[in-house]
Protein backbone atom coordinates (compact mmCIF):
# COMPACT_ATOMS: atom_id res chain seq x y z
CA UNK A 1 0.00 0.00 0.00
CA UNK A 2 1.20 3.36 -1.17
CA UNK A 3 0.99 6.36 1.52
CA UNK A 4 -0.25 9.06 0.53
CA UNK A 5 1.01 12.41 0.49
CA UNK A 6 0.25 15.77 0.76
CA UNK A 7 -0.83 17.81 -2.55
CA UNK A 8 -0.09 20.38 -2.94
CA UNK A 9 2.45 20.96 -0.68
CA UNK A 10 2.39 24.10 1.45
CA UNK A 11 2.29 26.84 0.11
CA UNK A 12 1.69 31.09 0.94
CA UNK A 13 -1.83 30.58 0.55
CA UNK A 14 -2.42 27.93 3.51
CA UNK A 15 -3.77 28.86 6.89
CA UNK A 16 -0.06 28.50 9.05
CA UNK A 17 0.57 29.18 12.45
CA UNK A 18 4.15 28.65 13.55
CA UNK A 19 7.50 28.68 11.53
CA UNK A 20 8.56 28.15 8.01
CA UNK A 21 11.76 26.10 9.17
CA UNK A 22 10.38 23.98 12.05
CA UNK A 23 11.39 20.66 11.64
CA UNK A 24 7.47 19.02 11.65
CA UNK A 25 4.96 20.35 9.88
CA UNK A 26 1.45 18.97 10.37
CA UNK A 27 -1.45 19.69 7.96
CA UNK A 28 -5.28 19.09 8.99
CA UNK A 29 -8.23 18.85 6.48
CA UNK A 30 -10.90 19.49 9.21
CA UNK A 31 -14.21 20.39 9.24
CA UNK A 32 -15.45 22.58 11.98
CA UNK A 33 -18.95 20.78 12.15
CA UNK A 34 -17.42 17.12 12.38
CA UNK A 35 -17.20 15.76 16.14
CA UNK A 36 -14.31 14.39 15.36
CA UNK A 37 -12.56 17.03 14.38
CA UNK A 38 -13.74 18.74 17.18
CA UNK A 39 -12.09 16.00 19.84
CA UNK A 40 -9.03 16.22 17.65
CA UNK A 41 -9.30 20.38 18.75
CA UNK A 42 -7.39 19.66 21.59
CA UNK A 43 -5.32 17.09 20.73
CA UNK A 44 -3.39 19.39 18.43
CA UNK A 45 -3.45 22.64 20.62
CA UNK A 46 -1.85 20.17 23.53
CA UNK A 47 1.09 19.38 20.60
CA UNK A 48 1.27 22.77 19.50
CA UNK A 49 2.03 24.38 22.89
CA UNK A 50 4.19 21.52 24.09
CA UNK A 51 6.43 21.58 20.69
CA UNK A 52 6.18 25.47 19.96
CA UNK A 53 8.88 26.08 17.59
CA UNK A 54 9.32 22.83 16.89
CA UNK A 55 5.71 22.63 14.92
CA UNK A 56 4.41 24.52 11.81
CA UNK A 57 0.69 23.83 11.70
CA UNK A 58 -1.37 24.34 8.59
CA UNK A 59 -5.16 23.94 8.42
CA UNK A 60 -7.29 23.10 5.93
CA UNK A 61 -11.03 23.17 5.17
CA UNK A 62 -12.44 20.00 3.95
CA UNK A 63 -16.22 20.21 4.82
CA UNK A 64 -18.62 17.38 4.79
CA UNK A 65 -21.57 18.93 3.56
CA UNK A 66 -23.69 15.79 2.82
CA UNK A 67 -23.57 14.86 7.06
CA UNK A 68 -22.33 18.27 7.95
CA UNK A 69 -25.15 21.32 6.99
CA UNK A 70 -22.78 24.10 8.48
CA UNK A 71 -19.58 22.83 7.84
CA UNK A 72 -19.21 24.93 4.42
CA UNK A 73 -20.85 28.03 5.88
CA UNK A 74 -18.39 27.87 8.83
CA UNK A 75 -15.50 26.89 6.49
CA UNK A 76 -16.86 30.11 4.53
CA UNK A 77 -17.27 32.45 8.08
CA UNK A 78 -13.17 31.46 8.91
CA UNK A 79 -12.27 32.47 5.35
CA UNK A 80 -14.41 35.85 6.00
CA UNK A 81 -12.73 36.24 9.32
CA UNK A 82 -9.45 35.31 7.61
CA UNK A 83 -9.45 38.03 4.83
CA UNK A 84 -9.86 40.38 7.79
CA UNK A 85 -7.11 39.26 10.11
CA UNK A 86 -9.10 36.83 12.16
CA UNK A 87 -8.78 33.35 10.57
CA UNK A 88 -7.26 31.71 13.64
CA UNK A 89 -9.58 33.56 16.23
CA UNK A 90 -12.29 32.43 14.21
CA UNK A 91 -10.70 28.78 13.84
CA UNK A 92 -11.07 28.41 17.27
CA UNK A 93 -14.53 29.98 17.90
CA UNK A 94 -16.01 27.14 15.31
CA UNK A 95 -14.38 24.17 17.58
CA UNK A 96 -15.20 25.94 20.88
CA UNK A 97 -18.61 26.51 19.98
CA UNK A 98 -19.35 23.35 17.59
CA UNK A 99 -22.98 22.82 18.26
CA UNK A 100 -24.13 26.75 17.24
CA UNK A 101 -23.53 27.50 13.71
CA UNK A 102 -26.51 29.26 12.43
CA UNK A 103 -25.57 32.36 10.68
CA UNK A 104 -26.55 34.37 13.63
CA UNK A 105 -24.00 32.47 15.75
CA UNK A 106 -21.50 32.89 12.99
CA UNK A 107 -21.87 37.05 12.97
CA UNK A 108 -22.07 36.71 16.98
CA UNK A 109 -18.59 35.68 16.49
CA UNK A 110 -17.28 37.92 14.33
CA UNK A 111 -18.76 40.55 16.25
CA UNK A 112 -16.82 39.31 19.36
CA UNK A 113 -13.67 39.29 17.62
CA UNK A 114 -14.33 43.03 16.32
CA UNK A 115 -14.83 42.43 12.58
CA UNK A 116 -16.30 44.74 10.33
CA UNK A 117 -19.25 43.45 10.32
CA UNK A 118 -20.99 44.57 7.21
CA UNK A 119 -17.77 43.38 5.46
CA UNK A 120 -18.36 39.66 6.81
CA UNK A 121 -21.96 39.47 6.18
CA UNK A 122 -21.42 40.51 2.52
CA UNK A 123 -18.40 38.09 2.24
CA UNK A 124 -20.87 35.23 3.42
CA UNK A 125 -23.57 35.99 1.61
CA UNK A 126 -22.00 36.64 -1.71
CA UNK A 127 -19.77 33.45 -1.01
CA UNK A 128 -17.30 35.30 -1.52
CA UNK A 129 -14.43 33.18 -0.52
CA UNK A 130 -16.45 29.67 -1.25
CA UNK A 131 -13.84 28.86 -3.62
CA UNK A 132 -10.62 29.11 -1.26
CA UNK A 133 -12.70 26.53 0.55
CA UNK A 134 -13.78 24.63 -2.70
CA UNK A 135 -9.38 25.07 -3.00
CA UNK A 136 -8.99 23.32 0.09
CA UNK A 137 -11.48 20.11 -0.35
CA UNK A 138 -10.25 19.70 -3.87
CA UNK A 139 -6.53 19.44 -2.41
CA UNK A 140 -7.56 16.81 0.16
CA UNK A 141 -9.14 14.47 -2.52
CA UNK A 142 -5.95 14.86 -4.38
CA UNK A 143 -4.22 13.90 -1.30
CA UNK A 144 -6.56 10.77 -0.89
CA UNK A 145 -8.81 12.43 1.84
CA UNK A 146 -11.99 10.84 2.29
CA UNK A 147 -13.03 11.97 6.29
CA UNK A 148 -11.85 14.30 8.79
CA UNK A 149 -10.18 15.02 10.87
CA UNK A 150 -6.93 13.95 8.31
CA UNK A 151 -3.34 14.62 9.38
CA UNK A 152 -0.03 14.97 7.19
CA UNK A 153 2.88 14.93 9.01
CA UNK A 154 5.74 16.62 6.48
CA UNK A 155 3.87 15.75 3.94
CA UNK A 156 2.87 11.99 4.05
CA UNK A 157 -0.63 11.08 5.52
CA UNK A 158 -0.87 10.05 9.05
CA UNK A 159 -2.05 6.83 9.78
CA UNK A 160 -2.04 5.88 13.28
CA UNK A 161 -4.81 7.20 15.72
CA UNK A 162 -5.33 10.36 16.77
CA UNK A 163 -5.32 10.55 20.18
CA UNK A 164 -2.82 13.58 22.18
CA UNK A 165 -0.26 10.24 22.84
CA UNK A 166 -0.40 8.78 19.79
CA UNK A 167 -0.05 11.94 17.56
CA UNK A 168 2.01 13.75 19.83
CA UNK A 169 4.75 10.47 19.81
CA UNK A 170 4.51 10.65 16.21
CA UNK A 171 5.34 14.53 15.69
CA UNK A 172 7.90 14.29 18.53
CA UNK A 173 9.66 11.61 17.33
CA UNK A 174 10.10 13.20 13.74
CA UNK A 175 11.02 16.66 15.53
CA UNK A 176 13.64 14.45 17.09
CA UNK A 177 14.95 13.36 13.61
CA UNK A 178 14.74 16.81 12.09
CA UNK A 179 15.95 18.85 15.21
CA UNK A 180 16.11 19.12 19.02
CA UNK A 181 12.27 21.05 20.27
CA UNK A 182 13.51 23.76 21.54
Amino acid sequence: MTTARLTPPVGPDDHVEGRDDAPVTLVEYGDFECPHCAAAYPVVEAARARLGDGLRFVYRHFPLAVVHPHAIRAAEAAEAAGAQGKFWEMHRLLFLNQNALDDVDLLRYAAALGLDLVRFEDDLAAHALAQRVRRDYVSGASSGVEGTPTFFVNGVRYEGPWSEAALFIAVLELVEQGAAVP
